[in-house]
């Protein structure tokens, strides 16, 4: 199958990446985003956020002609929507409102022959109700749902599976999963990714490679909320719990995760409520988990409102430095980050001034306004508060005054 245009729905941190992979196998890649801001960096061959050279992939894209950005959707001949999956209440029930609308913006330019594919993660079904929307849309194409492999568009969900810091890699070396909604679907789907996948593309059908995000994601918040909570029992019995996790890895079929503040970012700690949502009364150890790391902020804000008392002073004479709000080290990405829950805790608890330390972001999230950011890594404070394990941070010595360490650093 012949792909002389793609179009890339949502440029952000998996979109921009990907659409600016393909742009650099001379393939004209057309970004729509909402953002007026990104359309603009972007066609400046600039970025808007932070990941290892994308700057550069997007600014050769850019000046040979092979990527631009635009608001409106443009024909093409395949399709990507990478938009996100939020929730639509304190219930984690998954909204698919983005993706409806994304469906419907594309659905004018879609001609026979077009491949639609459906990256952001999501909860199983959602590629089917995709399909559903753009059939509704235009009642004059045929689709899997209601024509199987004689249908006039082809739709597959193909999860991304990249970490963030090491997007451009991963996005080439990783194995993919393809999940058509019929074997034709795969086959379209497999032809595009293989354009700069090195990877196996592995095919299924499209609601077990929905599945298969969820459950990648879920097998690791289920492990990292054993160590989270290892973390506050060892606390409660005064064992380094660092040293404890080494000493039982030395077992041979034993791999205990490191522990952290919480488990934040866009797939961890939301893709589990997914499965929870579809099957509330028999997920439990999933839930449970998720319950597990979205406590771990709450327990670690109170140890730093404890840790007043170790300085003898009142919290009002106490200035506290914050190591790090990101949700993982070395980007400056904060969705979901249990560094930045806590941080918003802290700022109400009456420290003389709350200090973030932070080399990653250039400005501070309304939510903190009156703390401090600072980039430099050696700072004076009262209480040093170890949340992100930047590179910055891993060669400092430990400070001087109290220390609340997340992250094993110090």
């Amino acid at each position: 199958m012949q792909f002389n245009t793609i179009t890339v729905i949502s440029l952000g941190y998996i979109g921009l990446p990907t659409a600016a992979v393909f742009a650099s196998r001379k393939i004209k890649v057309i970004g729509v985003d909402v953002n007026q801001n990104a359309i603009d960096t972007i066609n400046r061959g600039e970025i808007h956020i932070v990941e290892p050279d994308l700057d550069m992939v997007v600014h050769a894209a850019v000046k040979e002609g092979y990527l631009k950005a635009t608001a409106t959707p443009e024909p093409a001949d395949a399709f990507l929507i990478a938009v996100p999956t939020p929730f639509k209440n304190d219930n984690h029930e998954p909204d698919l409102a983005y993706i409806e609308s994304a469906s419907k913006a594309i659905a004018p330019v879609l001609k026979k022959g077009d491949l639609v594919i459906l990256e952001s993660t999501s909860p199983v079904g959602a590629t089917e109700q995709m399909a559903a929307w753009l059939s509704e849309a235009r009642p004059d194409l045929t689709f899997p749902q209601t024509h199987g492999e004689e249908s006039d568009i082809r739709v597959a969900h193909c999860p991304e599976r990249v970490l963030p810091g090491h997007v451009i890699r991963e996005l080439v070396q990783n194995d993919r999963v393809i999940g058509g909604m019929t074997g034709k679907c795969s086959e379209a789907a497999c032809a595009l990714y293989k354009i700069f996948v090195e990877g196996e593309c592995v095919v299924t059908n499209a609601r077990t490679a929905e599945m298969c995000k969820l459950t990648e994601n879920s097998f690791r918040d289920v492990n990292i909320a054993f160590a989270n909570e290892l973390s506050i029992l060892c606390e409660e019995k005064g064992i380094n719990v660092w040293e404890l996790i080494a000493l039982a890895n030395r077992h041979p079929r034993v791999n205990i995760l490191q522990p952290g503040p919480g488990v934040g970012g866009h797939c961890i700690a939301v893709d589990p409520w997914f499965i929870v949502s579809m099957n509330p009364g028999q997920a439990k150890i999933i839930r449970t988990a998720r319950l597990v790391n979205d406590f771990k902020p709450d327990w670690v804000a109170e140890q730093i409102r404890l840790s007043s008392e170790q300085a003898g002073k009142q919290r009002g004479e106490c200035d506290v430095a914050l190591y790090g709000i990101t949700f993982k080290p070395n980007i400056d990405d904060l969705r979901q980050s249990p560094a930045l829950e806590i941080a918003k805790k802290v700022k109400k608890m009456g420290f003389r001034q709350v200090l973030i330390v932070e080399p990653n972001v250039s400005r501070l999230p309304s939510v903190l306004e009156g703390c401090e950011l600072t980039k430099e890594v050696l700072v004076q404070a009262d209480i040093h508060v170890m949340l992100v394990d930047h590179d910055q941070f891993k060669d400092m010595d430990k400070p001087e005054g109290i220390v609340v360490d997340t992250r094993g650093v110090w």
